[in-house]
């Protein structure tokens, strides 16, 4: 089995992994604003890396966020693209779970039963959902959701959302700059689909309103 992951929620990033969750290929921007320019030439890089064709590929993975209108749009609209001309299922996984895969190892390893996933919202506030570490594997609690930091759980806090703002949440440093990355996202993946477990339909997690507005009709002039 061959996976293609894909996630704009925040940086830029793809990566081609086998069944059983190995990394074959990868790549991932430190820009959060540059989705559209380097998805294409990234994921077409990876192919030729790990000499794999679309063709070749069985199943696309993308994040469907949370996160913001533009970057989030490029990565499920290229997704769905590939999907349609190679003929491939296509699935969604919450971006944030891409961070919580490593974190829940993390917090089991420190003891730690509850912890929340935080990315950077703008506007003063975060995306974040709750989860629990079982195990050392996340289990979504609840979420996602976005808000200003103080409302977010007094529990450890994992993802660069985090480490925005450490006076408010309880920051797990080593964390404090982790974005959603295609890699972990496929590693979530290929665990639930091994599992025969559901995933999520493409459609994106934004949360919130986009700042775009349709103008309203012109006023009369006088």
């Amino acid at each position: 089995m061959l996976i293609l992951a894909i996630d704009t929620s925040a940086i830029a990033s793809a990566a081609l992994l086998n069944g059983e969750g190995e990394t074959l290929a990868s790549f991932a921007t430190e820009d959060t604003r540059s989705h559209a320019e380097v998805l294409a030439p990234g994921i077409q890089r990876i192919l030729s890396d790990a000499g794999v064709s679309g063709n070749q590929v069985d199943a696309i993975v993308t994040g469907v966020g949370p996160g913001p209108f533009t970057g989030l749009r490029s990565g499920i609209a290229t997704a769905r693209t590939l999907a349609f001309a190679w003929n491939k299922p296509l699935h969604g996984v919450m971006s944030l779970d891409a961070i919580a895969v490593d974190a829940a190892l993390d917090a089991w390893r420190a003891g730690v039963d509850e912890f929340v996933v935080a990315t950077d919202a703008r506007r003063k506030e975060v995306y974040w959902a709750r989860y629990r570490s079982t195990g050392g594997t996340a289990e979504l609690l609840d979420g996602p959701h976005v808000s200003a930091p103080s409302e977010v759980p007094d529990v450890p806090a994992y993802g660069a959302g985090a480490g925005l703002y450490p006076e408010e949440l309880r920051t797990v440093q080593d964390f404090a700059a982790a974005q959603p990355t295609a890699e972990a996202l496929g590693r979530t993946a290929v665990v639930r689909l091994v599992r025969g477990l559901e995933l999520l339909p493409d459609l994106p997690l934004y949360l919130r309103e986009s700042d775009a507005k349709v103008p309203g009709p012109r006023k009369r002039a006088l």
